[in-house]
């Protein structure tokens, strides 16, 4: 089993900025990758970020260049730092991994970007 818990969230005026974390139950040494995906209202869960075992990073076009994703295998965390922030990227924001083929998702946390 994975708990994860996502922090840092809240309420920002677009080109603002906020940083996310993830904290994991276990250790995050043994994970192959994690993730963070976002879900904006109506519409599907998409995937945002990606940071592999090795450290190499993953984003798609809508994101590249503003986000950036690390982890910090001491304190067993994931984060997320959000930069030049649109409205369009509000939502909930969850940190994702998969572990002996099962995936874990955290509860999530609210980011709402003002125009």
């Amino acid at each position: 089993q994975v708990q994860l818990v996502e922090s840092g969230g809240g309420l920002v005026q677009a080109g603002g900025s906020l940083r996310l974390s993830c904290a994991s139950s276990r250790s995050i040494i043994g994970f192959n990758a994690m993730d963070w995906y976002r879900q904006a209202p109506g519409k599907a869960r998409e995937l945002v970020a990606t940071i592999t075992k090795g450290g190499s990073t993953n984003y798609p076009d809508s994101v590249k260049g503003r986000f950036t994703i690390s982890r910090d295998n001491a304190k067993n965390t994931v984060n997320l730092q959000m930069n030049s922030l649109k409205p369009e990227d509000t939502g909930v924001y969850y940190c994702h991994v998969e572990w002996w083929s099962r995936g874990y998702w955290g509860q999530g946390t609210q980011v709402t970007v003002s125009s």
